[in-house]
């Protein structure tokens, strides 16, 4: 079994001149993770996900705080919200380099990468680098879980 057997195939992508608003809006619309950025080809060129866009709102004293469990209440902080300057900008200049994996890729390969790199989905590629689905960790695991009962019969 491989990745392409359990992917989402209706991947929500947008370009690198979309705006935070933009994304940010589709991200709650569509209720999801992650949207990843692609080129002109629909080939993958970075990724934009929540943790990004709540980043531009968390408080700058977390970058130097190992432990924010003595935090009880961020006061004032909660209420505050990025620009519209800050949101009219586009994802480029948040978006963090992107991370695939082929649809040919194996469920084991494809789960240990994805625990590696601290994702919670993965873009996957067809064989001419274009965007062909997304996998979540949850979609490998149940992919691979299901494998199990198979094997008892």
């Amino acid at each position: 079994m491989t990745v392409k057997d359990c992917m989402k195939r209706n991947v929500v992508s947008i370009h690198a001149d979309t705006s935070i608003r933009e994304a940010m809006t589709l991200i709650v619309k569509k209720h999801i993770g992650s949207l990843p950025v692609v080129d002109d080809n629909n080939k993958p060129i970075g990724v934009i996900g929540m943790r990004d866009l709540l980043k531009l709102e968390m408080p700058a004293f977390l970058d130097f705080v190992a432990d924010v469990d003595f935090v009880h209440d961020f006061g004032a902080v909660e209420d505050l919200r990025p620009s519209a300057a800050t949101l009219k900008k586009p994802v480029k200049t948040v978006m963090r380099p992107i991370f695939t994996v082929d649809e040919d890729c194996g469920l084991l390969r494809a789960y240990s990468l994805m625990l590696q790199q601290n994702l919670h989905d993965i873009p996957v590629i067809s064989k001419d680098g274009k965007l062909a689905g997304i996998a979540s960790r949850v979609d490998v695991g149940v992919a691979i879980l299901s494998t199990w009962s198979r094997e008892e019969k």
